[in-house]
């Protein structure tokens, strides 16, 4: 099952005002006038790739590739956008589309464009940013997800919408991490104001009234409420992925399904840092990452979807990790612009 560790955004933010200690220096392992041995790649804690592959990029490049991992994709901008004019690395991946505005808007990365897109990787790139800075990599949705098995076995018609979850049908059923907490936590809130508008608060207030439990993180949510998850939890709504139900086959079905009408979609980018001490290297790696054979493996090690039109899935993923074929969506001028205040009044609603 995918796992995002969950990221403080309240607490992310204050980080801009407070300062971050230890920042600056890629270590590129060079000497004065010599080239560069190390590409250092600033992520998420989410971020693997096989070993293999590690090894291929390091052989063909001729680089050591080391990894600094920097909590979720909040945490990641935020020391990114701290150390901008002195990068702690040479190239970042991870920044997805609700957070990257704040990370061009703070001049984090240098321009580039990888020479040879392979097909489809353009109808990702950020709105305003057209790919001459930020490389999309990989793409999934946060949606709500039901146990399929708990409401055949009560009898009940399972919810189908985000209008669904206030009816009293429902009273007491879904579970979701923290727009504070979590970053997919946060793309669930960006998706209620995208349908809601201007009444996104009433309709929190209204899922508040009809108990919708709000936990951390998604670990938390999944794993320990979630009917379907590793505990012995009584929720069987949940707020996950649309690639969820890919992990919860037995005897050749899925025990769960993804609500398509509620899904948000996230977009992860790799860029090349301004300054950093090793461009070429970084270059290098955000071609790599748009490769046959990384774009192949990311649904079996970041359980993300491939950017790249024509990928081959997984034979699970073919069958059971339906994406749904429209969005909820906020530009992302309009998250930056309204994100502290629109997690505060979240806060607010949450607390009662």
């Amino acid at each position: 099952m995918r796992l995002r560790a969950p990221v403080t955004v309240l607490a992310a933010a204050a980080l801009l005002t407070t300062g971050l200690s230890g920042c600056g220096g890629s270590d590129s392992g060079q000497g004065a006038g010599e080239r560069p041995t190390k590409v250092v790649l600033l992520t998420h804690d989410s971020f693997a790739l096989p070993k293999k592959l590690t090894q291929q990029f390091e052989k063909e490049s001729g680089y050591q590739l080391v990894v600094r991992s920097n909590g979720d994709a909040g945490l990641l901008t935020n020391k990114l956008v701290l150390s901008a004019d002195n990068p702690d690395g040479d190239v970042a991946f991870g920044v997805d589309n609700t957070f990257a505005s704040r990370a061009l808007d703070a001049g984090v990365f240098d321009s580039y464009t990888p020479q040879d897109l392979p097909a489809g990787v353009s109808a990702y790139d950020l709105p305003g940013d057209d790919g001459s800075h930020l490389t999309p990599v990989d793409q999934g949705n946060v949606c709500v997800n039901i146990d399929t098995t708990w409401f055949a076995e009560h009898h009940l018609t399972p919810p189908a919408s985000l209008d669904d979850l206030t009816k009293p049908a429902y009273k007491n059923l879904f579970v979701t991490p923290g727009a504070t907490t979590s970053s997919p936590g946060l793309a669930f809130l960006l998706a209620t104001i995208s349908k809601y508008g201007d009444g996104w608060q009433t309709y929190w207030k209204k899922l508040v009234a009809n108990g919708a439990k709000v936990v951390d993180g998604w670990d938390q949510a999944y794993e320990v409420d979630f009917t379907q998850g590793g505990g012995k939890g009584k929720r069987p709504i949940v707020l996950s992925y649309d690639s969820s139900p890919a992990y919860t086959v037995s005897g050749g079905k899925t025990t769960t399904k993804a609500l398509l009408d509620t899904c948000f979609r996230q977009v992860e980018y790799a860029g090349v840092l301004q300054g950093a001490d090793n461009p070429d290297g970084a270059k290098e790696l955000v071609d790599f990452l748009l490769s046959p054979a990384v774009q192949k493996a990311l649904p079996t090690s970041m359980y993300v979807y491939p950017v790249a039109k024509g990928t081959a899935l997984p034979k699970q993923w073919a069958t059971f990790a339906v994406q749904p074929t429209k969005t909820w969506d906020v530009a992302p001028d309009d998250i930056t612009k309204n994100r502290e205040e629109w997690l505060q009044q979240w806060s607010d609603v949450i607390s009662g």
